[in-house]
């Protein structure tokens, strides 16, 4: 079963249970979706990683301005932001820990042989693809940092 039919069936349970919140996640999700198919050009699938993609960009937006609600002191505009995240990331893949990222990181910088930050670039790459949907870059980023400086 591909993510669509997926997020169609959680949009029907969603609808039986009269739950706004996963219901408002889950459009959004079916939108973005839809246009990234049309984007394409024909009605063409989707591959999981471009799925995947879609999906770590709406939690990271609904992240973010939770984040910013929160700065401003507004957790009636928060909350929902963080559900909504909540609900979309039951289609990711379980997230990695730091730990379990440290260890790819080490055995990518031993692999390619990079020394210093001038090779950043070529490890980033490499990890993030080895670990699309399982960590976010902006932690894949620190660590590799702090292994090459």
């Amino acid at each position: 079963m591909n993510l669509q039919q997926d997020v169609m069936a959680a949009m029907k349970t969603a609808m039986k249970a009269k739950d706004q919140t996963a219901l408002t996640a889950l459009r959004a999700v079916k939108s973005a979706i839809l246009l990234a198919q049309t984007e394409s050009g024909a009605k063409e699938e989707l591959t999981e990683e471009q799925e995947l993609k879609i999906l770590q960009k709406l939690v990271k937006q609904r992240k973010d301005s939770a984040a910013v609600y929160l700065e401003q002191d507004r957790k009636d505009l928060a909350l929902p932001e963080i559900d909504e995240a909540e609900v979309i990331s039951q289609f990711l893949p379980e997230a990695l820990s730091e730990e379990e990222i440290e260890k790819v990181v080490v055995m990518t910088i031993d692999k390619v042989g990079a020394e210093g930050m001038k090779d950043m670039g070529k490890v980033m790459g490499i990890v993030s693809k080895e670990l699309a949907g399982q960590a976010d870059g902006k932690t894949i980023s620190n660590i590799v940092k702090a292994k090459l400086s």
